[in-house]
């Protein structure tokens, strides 16, 4: 089987490629860091859907570039539809990566911020160069925590720890993504495209029926909790971005200056 197009992707931004048996889709918004367009979510999500009932594809792969595997929401797009609903495509991406009943690995370079760093959560395989950069900055831009990281975080990490990357939103590398648990590897960056692939094509060849069932397994146990922490995360995400704290940060980020919340 040769590389190809699969499907046609409905944004230029969001790349798919079939390869023996393995569906990449890659993020291709490098003049914007890879920013995530409200476009590219209902590409991933319509991607993710099709490959998980498609019979050719056994693994599903998403990364970026060299320098980015994503910024995070395009904070502009963003706010022309800020309203949380069941057809957001925030959320059809969220749901379409959270059910896919088919493995899905990450492979990160660079700049993995917000979101970019939440999914990971969702893919069942996690491989990092050791000088990613990853960051879940919400409480920074007035909002709360997102895609149930407020439950999975403390469960990987424990509570002290999630509290750190939470409320002050700091970066951290691959290397400490690894050593939490958020990342199953982290590889040297000149390492990290070979490594990856070996296990990714391992992955592919693996009986395809026992891999589902094994991933159905593993998830069954923090389904429930998993959706009782994204509905009461999508309530208070809705309300920091009705808020005068996220509006400052917006408007700082803009303004390309330190947001100031000594009037809050």
């Amino acid at each position: 089987m040769t590389t190809s197009p699969f499907p046609q992707s409905p944004s230029p931004q969001i790349v798919a490629q079939l390869d023996q048996r393995i569906l990449t889709l890659s993020f291709n918004r490098p003049e914007r860091k890879n920013a995530l367009t409200l476009a590219m979510y209902s590409a991933l999500a319509e991607l993710i859907t099709q490959g998980d009932s498609d019979a050719q594809v056994r693994v599903i792969v998403l990364t970026g570039s060299d320098e980015f595997f994503t910024a995070g929401n395009d904070l502009m797009d963003f706010m022309n539809e800020p309203n949380i609903h069941p057809d957001h495509p925030v959320v059809r991406f969220i749901d379409a990566l959270r059910h896919c009943k088919k493995p899905v690995v990450a492979v990160v370079r660079g700049h993995a911020v917000g979101i970019g760093t939440t999914m990971l959560l969702h893919c069942d395989l996690v491989y990092v160069a050791e000088d990613a950069r990853l960051q879940m900055p919400f409480v920074n831009l007035g909002l709360c925590p997102e895609y149930a990281s407020s439950y999975l975080v403390p469960r990987l990490v424990g509570q002290q720890k999630a509290a750190e990357l939470l409320l002050l939103g700091e970066p951290f590398s691959g290397v400490d993504a690894e050593t939490m648990g958020i990342a199953t590897k982290a590889v040297p960056w000149d390492e990290l495209t070979e490594y990856a692939r070996a296990k990714i094509a391992r992955l592919a060849q693996q009986p395809p029926g026992a891999v589902q069932r094994s991933k159905a397994l593993l998830r069954a146990a923090t389904l429930s909790a998993v959706e009782a922490s994204l509905k009461a995360e999508y309530a208070g995400f809705a309300e920091g971005l009705a808020s005068d704290e996220c509006k400052e940060s917006v408007t700082a980020f803009f303004e390309k200056r330190a947001p100031d919340f000594s009037r809050f």
